[in-house]
């Protein structure tokens, strides 16, 4: 499993964001091609000290190649043209597949 995680620091305006995000900005996600979950909170806390994030979400891909073609399909790049609408706080991405403990 290929995951894309978006980390996102604290916006201006925590209450536009979140109306944003849940109203707007994730069912843009949820159109993904390729996506076969995404889970996303805003409870999120530092466990220790130094900055902290105000809310995360993670897509599951099958691979890095279906997550790659996610982000550069026409849904992927609307997705990516969404995020100056809410995230003031700027968001950070990263990607990683899952390895066996």
């Amino acid at each position: 499993m290929h995951r894309i995680l978006a980390l996102y620091g604290a916006p201006s305006d925590p209450e536009h964001f979140r109306s944003y995000y849940t109203g707007t900005h994730l069912k843009l996600a949820a159109r993904l091609p390729g996506l076969r979950a995404m889970h996303y909170s805003f409870d999120v806390a530092a466990i220790s000290p130094g900055n902290g994030f105000f809310c995360v979400w993670s897509g599951e891909f099958d691979d890095a190649a279906a997550a790659a073609a996610a982000m550069q399909s026409p849904e992927g790049e609307a997705l990516a043209a969404d995020v100056g609408n809410y995230a003031s706080g700027g968001v950070t991405l990263v990607q990683y597949t899952d390895a066996a403990a």
